[in-house]
């Protein structure tokens, strides 16, 4: 178990070059959250709702970072990943529904991710999105299978670039910024079902259970990667590298929020101004941008759906296949070889073959993603519980439990979704 005990006190350049040097698994969770799917959720939000919800990117962006770093926090100090800890405290019947409902839903959103990305693609090229669906599911399991972790990982570091796309949109389309800091800063509640399970979408893409997984998960592949390959070595984590990690989260999950907030932005004061307010698809949503918004706008929030796939579909595989593995006592590991871990593999092959299965059945792919993000939004206070009691066990935790204020806030984000999850049906 490494020290916890001294904490040097580092000159400014030398702690940026630390913290720059850890940017990695806080970054690309919170880059991961803005997948196509989510992309979708939040491009539905603006065009119904208008700049009603903008209020939720403030609120989601301490509520996002504070379940990040607990989980991250579980990862780092244990040395293993959720599912590992949950078997230690729950019963096997019990882990066993959570990674099957995780798996499910991960699923539905490859398939939503990757339809999008292909519609996406046929809009830049021209090329029919069967073909791009195939293409980009090859592209992607092959890269899963053949690199290893710290590979994928510097990979997907750069794609994080891409959603910068959004922003840049929302400010050559233009905006009425007093009304946009208004509805920020004065959140006009919920009031009709429909806007409530909107917020419960909303919740459920961005404090989503497969982000839970991953970030936990990562923590011991970095581990791993540092050359710290048993438990023993990996159990107990440096004030110091807490510290780091927080500051990674925090960066990335503000990313992530700012992200959503200009998504949302851009296409209330386009689509809603202009009375699109049904949209099925992110093709329907950049088509519809293109008129009102010019062809430069809509090639950047296209050109930025198909980046964020390539970032957001190893993180959903991947998630599922840790839990599993960990559940089943399977060998795991993207820094593992193919024959060093076949069925670790194997589920993440399946996993995004069924997904390309399912867009060419004719699923209607951005009304199961947002039934996958609302189901996402109700099991994810369900998770949170069980992650709130592992991150308290300071038997599990290696004598390092969260802080009190990390665990406060974690419950404030619990209660607040089961709360939104009762409002939906009952209001």
């Amino acid at each position: 178990m490494r020290s916890n005990s001294f904490v040097p006190t580092f000159a400014p350049a030398r702690w940026t070059r630390l913290l720059l040097k850890s940017l990695g698994p806080g970054v690309i969770t919170g880059a991961a959250d803005d997948d196509p799917s989510g992309i979708a959720t939040y491009s539905v939000a603006g065009a119904q709702l208008g700049t009603k919800l903008l209020w939720t990117a403030l609120l989601t962006w301490p509520l996002m970072a504070a379940v990040q770093m607990m989980c991250a926090r579980i990862g780092m100090v244990t040395g293993k990943g959720l599912a590992g800890n949950f078997s230690q405290r729950f019963p096997k019947w019990l882990l066993r529904v959570f990674v099957l409902a995780l798996l499910a839903a991960n699923t539905i959103n490859i398939a939503a991710d990757l339809a999008g990305m292909a519609d996406a693609a046929e809009m830049l090229s021209g090329v029919k999105a069967h073909f791009f669906v195939v293409v980009f599911a090859l592209l992607i399991s092959w890269a899963t299978v053949r690199l290893r972790y710290h590979q994928i990982a510097n990979v997907l570091k750069w794609l994080v670039l891409v959603l910068f796309a959004y922003p840049i949109t929302a400010f050559v389309v233009g905006a009425d910024w007093g009304q946009v800091v208004r509805d920020t800063l004065v959140p006009p509640m919920p009031h009709t079902r429909d806007e409530w399970s909107m917020l419960v979408a909303i919740l459920g893409t961005t404090i989503s259970p497969y982000l839970f997984f991953w970030q936990a998960s990562e923590e011991v592949e970095e581990e791993k990667a540092a050359g710290l390959n048993s438990l023993s070595q990996r159990r107990g984590a440096t004030a110091i590298e807490l510290q780091l990690r927080k500051m990674d989260v925090g960066v990335g999950t503000f990313f992530s929020n700012a992200v959503m907030f200009f998504i949302i932005l851009t296409t209330a004061i386009t689509l809603n101004r202009h009375g699109i307010t049904h949209i099925e698809t992110t093709r329907q949503a950049a088509e519809a941008l293109r008129p009102l918004a010019g062809k430069f706008a809509a090639t950047l929030f296209t050109a930025g759906i198909v980046g964020v796939g390539f970032l957001a579909i190893p993180t959903l595989a991947g998630s599922a296949a840790y839990a599993f593995a960990e559940t089943l006592g399977w060998r795991q590991g993207l820094d593992k070889k193919l024959k060093q871990a076949r069925a670790f593999y194997t589920l993440i092959l399946l996993s995004t073959g069924v997904g390309v299965a399912l867009d060419f059945v004719g699923i209607n792919p951005v009304k199961a993603l947002y039934w996958t993000a609302v189901i996402n939004g109700l099991l994810a206070p369900f998770l949170l519980v069980a992650i709130l009691l592992v991150a308290s066990d300071r038997k599990l935790m290696q004598g390092q439990p969260s802080s009190p204020l990390g665990w406060a806030v974690v419950a404030i984000t619990t209660v607040a979704m089961f709360a939104a999850g009762v409002a939906m049906f009952v209001v």
